[in-house]
């Protein structure tokens, strides 16, 4: 006995310092010299838990939850039957989750309901208005819980209840409102005043939503902050799988593609033993993603679709690796069907930025146009640089595909600023590619070449191949170019007007506006130095451009 209270004791003390094993093991031994209180089996649980043993943490949670119901404390027996519901639910398990979920509300309902028990309660209907495509009705019942939380002095309910109604306002539209409730749960989880469980949660779930905002300082603030949180309890493993995905994304970021990689590899490798198939899968896209700017198409796609595997929509990733392997056609099936089945708008800001891409490279000009301005209305109101910066490229890219380099070439300057004071290189080269076009459009040869050297500066140290080849077709192109200077797409639009085709007509044959065959052949006119469609039909005989 003696023994067993020596063990109850160095248990509790190694609990509070975190030392998990310790934890562990200590309370073990008193549980088996005499079997724990109920309180004590559940810093025995949440010690489990945090060594990534989640089946052990449900047979203690259950012991726990039978343990207070035996002493009469029904309301102790709730608490335990919601976190046995909740872990059961994010399994997939969800006839034994709603079993667990409905013992506590029964529970709740024998103690009449105005408890903070309530509110927790209140968490599992987010996620089923969510999977219903119900933003406003998740975001409401959040915003109910955190009130109970705040009420009550619930500090684990608030920042649960705060920062779930932060990421339904984010994928609803309402940036702002979101981040500033995602912050607010985040403090709470950095001053060590939540519980070990909780405080993972919060600090994987404000990163995730700070990803899907594309609020870049705050991933990067956060991430960091989650990495001194795991660092500090060296046994820890639940958690660290998710902490090692977020610090891949940053590091991708960065430019540092090599360690990203292997990040998301010991990410996955994390996830994969603690069974957490959805972060395994958010490893493994992000592999993906590595390998298809790397050029490594074959390893790309085995990612992308092990993500797929489980569960993770392999968008916009594959979409964009099948316009990389000249694919186009798949390529804009693929995006289009993404689209199709993402209602939410903060989750097709993630897809139209690749529709761009994908409808330019496919001449589809109309549809790129619409997917920009959709972006662009998106994102009008959030307060965050990348969100502008990412508008911007496709806002640079679309006005030049349509023949305006001079209006894209202000939002393309625009997206690069931001780009570099964020610290995104890769973003910034790509943005400056298109700069460089835009110079070019414009007759300023020095500031294209400055524009184009240093983008593909920048892309050589990453080893980005795909735009490297892309670059080199770019200067290819450039050093073929006769005395005429056309582009391409001017000279499509020449030999259409030679063969007696009407600006109308040439508009509806090439999916562009009538506007911008006007502005083509101006730019036609002056490049060509004449003044007539009649003229610049006579030059293009003389000089074989038909």
């Amino acid at each position: 006995m003696v023994d067993a209270v020596a063990d109850l004791d160095q248990g509790r003390q190694s609990y509070a310092r975190q030392a998990w094993t310790d934890a562990y093991v200590s309370l073990s031994a008193a549980d088996h010299a005499d079997a724990l209180s109920a309180e004590d089996l559940e810093l025995l649980a949440t010690s489990v838990y945090m060594l990534g043993r989640e089946e052990e943490y449900l047979t203690l949670l259950g012991r726990a939850y039978g343990t207070h119901l035996d002493a009469g404390d029904s309301l102790a027996a709730l608490r335990c039957a919601f976190w046995v519901g909740v872990h059961l639910a994010q399994r997939g398990e969800m006839g034994p989750a709603g079993g667990w979920l409905q013992r506590a509300q029964r529970l709740l309902e024998r103690e009449g309901e105005d408890r903070v028990e309530r509110g927790y309660l209140l968490l599992p209907s987010v996620f089923a208005h969510e999977a219903r495509g119900e933003l406003e009705a998740a975001a409401a019942a959040a915003g109910e819980a955190a009130a109970i939380g705040q009420r009550f002095g619930d500090a684990d309910l608030f920042a649960l209840a705060a920062h779930m109604q932060g990421h339904m306002l984010i994928e609803h539209g309402r940036l702002e409102d979101g981040l500033a409730l995602l912050d607010e749960a985040m403090v709470a989880a950095a001053t060590g005043e939540l519980s070990p469980i909780v405080t993972g949660i919060v600090y994987c779930g404000v990163i995730l939503a700070c990803q899907v905002a594309h609020e870049v300082r705050r991933a990067r603030e956060w991430t960091a902050a989650l990495s001194r949180w795991c660092e500090r309890q060296p046994e820890l493993v639940s958690f660290t799988g998710r902490c090692l995905v977020h610090r891949a994304e940053i590091m991708q970021l960065e430019g540092r593609w090599a360690e990203a990689l292997e990040e998301a590899r010991r990410a996955a490798e994390r996830c994969e033993a603690g069974g957490n198939r959805a972060a395994t899968a958010e490893a493994l896209y992000r592999q993906g993603e590595v390998h298809r700017l790397r050029g490594e198409h074959v390893a790309a796609e085995r990612a992308y679709r092990e993500a797929s595997r489980r569960g993770r929509e392999p968008q916009p990733g594959l979409a964009l690796l099948r316009l990389a392997q000249g694919e186009r056609g798949a390529a804009v099936a693929a995006i289009r069907g993404a689209l199709a089945g993402t209602p939410e708008p903060g989750m097709r800001v993630a897809l139209l930025p690749a529709c761009v891409e994908v409808m330019l490279a496919a001449a589809e000009l109309e549809q790129a146009r619409s997917a920009c301005e959709e972006l662009v209305r998106l994102t009008e109101q959030a307060a965050g640089p990348a969100l502008g910066a990412i508008a911007a490229h496709a806002r640079g890219a679309v006005e030049l595909a349509s023949g305006d380099p001079s209006a894209a070439l202000v939002a393309l300057r625009r997206a690069g600023h931001a780009w570099q004071e964020l610290d995104a290189p890769y973003e910034a080269a790509r943005t400056r590619e298109l700069a460089g076009l835009a110079c070019r459009a414009l007759d300023d040869d020095d500031g294209a070449a400055l524009e184009l050297e240093a983008a593909r500066e920048t892309l050589q140290r990453f080893g980005a191949a795909p735009d490297l080849v892309r670059l080199d077709a770019l200067a290819a192109a450039a050093a073929g170019r006769d005395a005429h200077g056309l582009s391409e797409r001017e000279l499509e639009v020449l030999r259409m007007v030679a063969a007696g085709a009407t600006n109308k007509a040439i508009a509806a044959k090439l999916v562009l506006s009538v506007r911008t065959i006007d502005r083509h052949l101006s730019n036609i006119f002056a490049k060509l130095g004449v003044s007539s469609r009649a003229a610049a039909t006579s030059y293009a005989h003389e000089h074989r451009l038909l």
